[in-house]
Parts: C-alpha cells; sequence; structure tokens
C-alpha cells in the first residue's frame, strides 16, 4: 500500500515529513532523503502496530 508523504523545510531548516490519512506519523531529517527514508520506517511502524492492535489499516 502506498501513501501519500508531504515533505515540509521547517524554520531550522529540517525536512519534516508527514502522511495525512496516518494521523501522527510524523518524521523528519537533515535532508529530503533522509526525510523519506526516515517516513518509510515510521510508516511500517505505525502499520505493524495497527495491525498487532486489530485496528483497521487506513486507505491511502
Amino acid at each position: 500500500m502506498k501513501y501519500r508523504v508531504v515533505i515540509e523545510v521547517d524554520e531550522d531548516g529540517i525536512y519534516v515529513a508527514s502522511v495525512s490519512s496516518l494521523p501522527g506519523c510524523i518524521s523528519q531529517g537533515k535532508t529530503r532523503e533522509e526525510a523519506l527514508k526516515n517516513i518509510q520506517d515510521a510508516i511500517k511502524g505505525y502499520l505493524e502496530s495497527l495491525k498487532k492492535h486489530g485496528e483497521p489499516i487506513p486507505p491511502d
């Protein structure tokens, strides 16, 4: 399943990645590439937690 990732640069120059369809699924990095890698790990962990707790998986 693919999710839309939004990457923004904060006031300190840090790249912040989030997934609006997965509330609270946010990560960051010093570069856009690092933020993208980190959010992919965060999405994986988020979905694993939902499955573990019997929660529904949100659509993309």
